[in-house]
């Protein structure tokens, strides 16, 4: 990115790039051996790709697969650098020591409970990093006079490549500051908002094909960036907490888009961008469906419906119960039950990751374990605050990867279980969604806590959940209330089980 942003300065910098618009009109000057070589080195990298991405599908195969992908693009990058005709290897070491030093930052100080906002800012990375690509390329053309031969085709790819791009980064930081806290998390609904979408979706679609009639019209472009991102606004921030990981998902895919789009109008199409950029366009649309259909509601509902509430303690619902009975246990009460107990079913929820209690949770385990009762975790899709957040809190602390089971399976083990654990899930398990057709979560699949013979829930207060509705399950007749922080909690529990 940074070489074709240099191609577009003036003096020096400019006539270092030149080599790079003679190349643009010189296909074909590489020698037979190295197109193939290219060609096959591309191959490879996309079977590593979709490889690591099926991978992926398993808590116990997931980490290796993020390596089988990086190696992917390990490949991509190294043919890619020694195929092509570059400015500088110098300002490409120098950009990738930067990002490297950047990404190793964010990984090593970013807390769990803060991995949702990086991933997000991960995909706004990616959208900006796309419409700088393609525009810097519009003004390489511009500056070389070459405007016209842009094609149709070419022209529209760029259009579009801006479009989803723009939209992606800003959307993505909007997510990023929704989930940070930076931002309310409350979904924002204004009059008109759909039609007004809509418009701003139909302009920039104009200015697309505009594009490919007539590329040489600059300020279209310029119209681009600024509707796309505000579209980028107005698209995002009607989405409440409670429907945030699908939000995350989408953003993904289009981040993905976008790169596929960016393959297309280099000088020198790249098939390693496009595949890739495919990939994960694809698997990004895939994964936003899936977690559409476990909560029961269409794209366009968890788009526009606004569901959820300020922050993730639910501060819409509190107090909601009214005159309901609520019986609570204490720590040592609670270790007593658990003794008493054959199997045990724990279902973690974004109160967890809040309180950071995934190590005490691991401890309990162990204990409960060596005193020889069934210990499984019931993980729900929209648990937490993206897709796999209590998979990847749960393996952290090396959780064995068969105890944890999803909605469907753990749902065929609670009739079954002698206590049910609730670690900060609300929305995931509130009977309302079976029956209260009033309910902004009716039909959506929960995992079935009050089944099981006695459930407890860990949680601060009778707080309302991230959907703003309160949950049935505090006032049932086997239910009880572990009040405090989920980490002092089951510390307390663990060591009353010692004692």
């Amino acid at each position: 990115m940074f070489s074709y942003l240099l191609a577009t300065l003036p003096g020096d910098a400019g006539a270092m790039a030149s080599g790079l618009a003679e190349a643009a009109s010189s296909h074909g000057h590489y020698p037979a051996w190295v197109t193939y070589t290219q060609d096959i080195a591309y191959l490879v990298a996309a079977l590593l790709f979709a490889y690591g991405i099926k991978r992926l599908g398993s808590p116990r195969t997931a980490r290796s697969g993020n390596g089988i992908a990086a190696i992917g693009m390990l490949i991509a990058i190294v043919v890619t650098l020694y195929t092509q005709e570059v400015m500088s290897f110098t300002w490409i070491i120098a950009a990738m020591v930067i990002g490297s030093a950047i990404g190793a930052t964010f990984s090593i100080r970013v807390q769990m409970t803060g991995m949702p906002q990086m991933v997000g800012l991960f995909n706004g990375f990616g959208g900006i990093a796309s419409i700088l690509v393609v525009t810097s390329e519009y003004m390489r053309l511009a500056k070389a006079d070459l405007l016209t031969t842009i094609t149709p085709d070419q022209g529209l790819t760029m259009g579009l490549g801006i479009l989803i791009g723009g939209v992606t980064f800003i959307g993505s930081l909007i997510a990023a500051g929704k989930l940070q806290g930076i931002l309310p998390g409350r979904p924002m609904m204004w009059p008109m908002q759909l039609p007004l979408n809509v418009l701003g979706v139909a302009l920039c679609l104009a200015g697309c094909v505009t594009l490919a009639i007539n590329p040489a019209l600059w300020w279209v472009v310029v119209g681009l960036w600024v509707i796309s991102f505000i579209l980028g606004i107005t698209l995002l921030v009607p989405i409440g907490g409670a429907d945030m990981p699908v939000g995350i998902c989408l953003l993904n895919s289009y981040s993905g888009l976008a790169a596929a789009m960016t393959g297309f109008i280099l000088p020198e199409p790249n098939k390693a961008l496009m595949v890739s950029g495919a990939l994960v366009g694809a698997s990004g649309l895939i994964l936003t469906y899936i977690m559409c259909k476990a909560m029961n509601r269409s794209l366009a509902n968890v788009l526009f419906a606004g569901v959820g509430t300020d922050d993730s303690t639910g501060t819409a619902g509190r107090d909601a119960g009214g005159d309901k009975t609520v019986r609570s246990v204490d720590p040592e009460e609670m270790a007593m039950i658990l003794e008493d107990s054959a199997k045990v079913v724990i279902v973690p929820g974004y109160g967890m990751a809040v309180a950071q209690a995934q190590y005490a949770v691991r401890d309990m385990f162990n204990k409960l374990e060596g005193k020889e009762i069934e210990v499984l975790f019931g993980i729900h899709p929209v648990a937490g605050r993206m897709p796999g957040h209590m998979n990847v809190l749960l393996a952290e602390v090396d959780i064995p990867y068969d105890k944890l089971l999803d909605l469907d399976q753990i749902n065929a083990e609670l009739e079954t279980a002698d206590l049910a654990l609730v670690l900060g899930a609300n929305d995931v398990v509130n009977p309302a969604a079976r029956h209260d057709k009033g309910s902004p979560i009716y039909g959506m699949p929960i995992i079935d806590v009050d089944k099981a013979r006695t459930c407890v829930v860990c949680k601060r207060s009778l707080a309302a959940g991230y959907a703003g509705v309160q949950n049935e399950l505090f006032f049932m007749d086997n239910t009880l209330m572990l009040f405090g922080d989920a980490k002092k909690m089951i510390t307390e529990v663990t060591a009353a089980i010692e004692s």
